[in-house]
């Protein structure tokens, strides 16, 4: 069964002004999502990363839904602002994802 992917409205403006590449990459991630939602775990199994080059795209899995909310795509360096972020809001997200 495929899973369905979101997008926050912060991501969406951040994916806007990313270069062709980065682009393209995160359109074939998303793709491969839909069929597998593989990952490395960040922390918990439904908070999930992709590695490209030095940037990271960070996402959440609802394995009962089967839906997936990117959230972010940012450097190795602001990686760790961006797990504190989701942690600290992951019930917020969690609800978000789960009432799409």
């Amino acid at each position: 069964m495929s899973y369905d992917v979101y997008l926050t409205e912060t991501f969406n403006e951040l994916y806007h002004s990313l270069d062709k590449n980065e682009k393209n990459w995160i359109e074939n991630i998303i793709t491969k999502l839909k069929e597998n939602p593989a990952g490395k775990p960040l922390h918990f199994n439904w908070f999930r990363e992709k590695r490209y080059l030095n940037k990271r795209l960070y996402y959440l899995i609802d394995e009962d839904s089967k839906r997936i909310l990117v959230v972010a795509f940012a450097t190795k360096k602001d990686q760790q602002k961006v797990i504190n972020f989701i942690i600290k809001n992951m019930q917020d997200l969690l609800f978000y994802l789960k009432n799409l």
